[in-house]
């Protein structure tokens, strides 16, 4: 695997179609911290998810994102308290 995550495997799966992204280099930077902290393989398979997770939930709007985001500030500094899976099921039906 080469420094910006290319894994030669990905490049010969026949599934899978190369795509161009133009994006900032802040983006790119952010990008790259990111899937190397949360522990994927590659940028290939961290974008990946991420679209995929775009496509499979497009129901997961800002509001809700940005609420999601809040709780966790909010769990970190000690004024809530973490919930269970069926609690955000919940909640996530709640949002549709």
């Amino acid at each position: 695997m080469s420094e910006t995550g290319t894994n030669d495997a990905e490049v010969d799966d026949p599934e899978t179609t190369t795509i161009n992204v133009r994006v900032t280099e802040r983006q790119l930077a952010e990008i790259d911290a990111v899937w190397k902290e949360e522990g994927y393989t590659s940028r290939s398979e961290f974008l990946r998810h991420a679209i995929r997770d775009a496509t499979d939930h497009p129901g997961a709007s800002r509001s809700m994102l940005a609420s999601i985001a809040a709780e966790e500030y909010a769990m970190r500094n000690g004024e809530s308290e973490a919930v269970s899976r069926d609690e955000v099921v919940d909640m996530i039906d709640d949002e549709e």
